[in-house]
């Protein structure tokens, strides 16, 4: 579930700069070094004449040639299309689907960025569609306007406001325990499992992912590493925090009714020993709120999200997925730009889009893609195949190129 995913507007900009990465110099040809030309012999015996012997003489206090640099360029890259609803009997299509399914079974340092679609399969609604949160939240409440305005800092203005942003995260915090993680977040589980998922930047908040073993997370995330193998770009809804002494908690919904947020109980036990016991001066009692990221306000992990991700690019990934996400937060759009540059500088790089929705447009996205797959995730997961990480009946082994 990712609320930012569906507006241009800007939630945080990831504060740190992202620097490309040089690519790689390619490799040298086998005739770097041309062949020097045959030396003309004496025709006396063999043996060189006075004038040759002289050449040579000159020939070896003369510096060794420059060597030749490529000059040839390397082929253009082109951007292949592969929808998954179409028939997929097509030598073409064939190929484009072994493409996928060799990211997904070969590749060692995977980054995947993923949104809402990933997790429409669990029962989690989207929030653009007509049967979205948007619209819903819209109805239920009788907002003026979208049902956007309830994920805006600016809820906390007003007891109204407040009052239905609690319910709706009550809402919300009920919706994402019933439902469970999908094959896809099965299929994320198992490339990390396998040692081979590099980094998942999750702008979800229902915590599908989180919620398997290999793709745990931290909390708040660390400013140097090691870093956990899920970094939620907007937070999640399984944690609260205080707006004081910033402890994160898990989300207890029950504290989110009408509106007042919730005492921080920590916040609340060391102003009580201050003023009762020491006779102080009371420093206030923090309230707790969601741990996600509205919009109009600071995400307090950008400074350790542009740490991971320069610490991601520097390692050179060699394939990128982006999926179930439109990239409207300027933020990610300039993750997946830097990702997929770094990607695509490496020969054997592959970068994917996967969505029922099409590709972003613009010139920023014009050499992002090298496959664009029209589909569900679930549908890319079937196809994929893979174990679950859990399964302990299935062995660990490579898939081979055959297979």
């Amino acid at each position: 579930m990712d609320f930012h995913d569906d507006d241009t507007s800007s939630l945080s900009e990831l504060s740190s700069v992202l620097s490309p990465i040089p690519s790689r110099s390619p490799t040298p040809p086998s005739d770097m070094y041309p062949s020097p030309p045959p030396t003309q012999q004496s025709s006396v015996g063999g043996t060189p004449s006075p004038e040759e012997k002289k050449r040579e003489s000159l020939d070896d206090n003369e510096p060794p040639p420059a060597k030749r640099r490529r000059t040839d360029t390397d082929k253009p890259r082109t951007t292949q299309f592969l929808d998954l609803d179409s028939e997929l009997d097509s030598a073409s299509r064939k190929e484009q689907l072994e493409k996928l399914l060799k990211v997904l079974h070969k590749k060692r340092k995977i980054v995947v960025v993923a949104g809402a679609g990933i997790s429409v399969a669990a029962g989690i609604p989207d929030f653009r569609s007509s049967t979205g949160l948007f619209s819903t939240l819209k109805s239920e409440h009788n907002l003026k306007g979208s049902g956007k305005h309830l994920f805006d800092a600016s809820v906390y203005k007003d007891d109204v406001s407040t009052s239905t942003f609690h319910e709706m995260v009550r809402k919300m915090s009920t919706q994402t325990k019933a439902a469970h993680p999908t094959e896809f977040h099965h299929l994320l589980a198992t490339l990390a499992h396998e040692g081979r998922l590099l980094r998942l930047y999750s702008q979800n908040v229902d915590g599908l992912d989180t919620r398997l073993e290999p793709l745990k997370t931290e909390v708040p995330l660390p400013r140097k590493g090691p870093w956990p193998r899920t970094i939620q770009l907007h937070g999640g809804l399984d944690m609260m925090v205080c707006s004081k002494c910033h402890r994160p908690r898990d989300f207890e919904k029950d504290l989110f009714d009408g509106p007042i947020p919730p005492a921080c109980k920590e916040c609340a036990e060391t102003d009580r020993v201050r003023t009762d016991h020491a006779g102080k001066r009371s420093h206030g009692i923090g309230r707790m709120r969601p741990r996600m990221v509205l919009y109009n306000e600071h995400n307090p992990d950008d400074e350790a999200i542009g740490s991971v991700t320069q610490a991601d690019l520097r390692k050179r990934p060699d394939a990128l997925i982006v999926v179930g996400t439109t990239l409207k937060v300027p933020g990610v759009k300039r993750i997946v730009r830097e990702m997929a540059k770094t990607v695509r500088g490496r020969r054997d790089g592959v970068s994917v889009w996967i969505n029922s929705d099409p590709e972003p447009t613009g010139k920023e996205f014009d050499s992002c893609w090298d496959l664009i797959v029209k589909g569900r995730s679930d549908e890319v997961a079937k196809w994929a195949a893979m174990r679950h990480w859990d399964d302990k009946n299935s062995p660990d082994r490579e898939v081979t190129d055959e297979e």
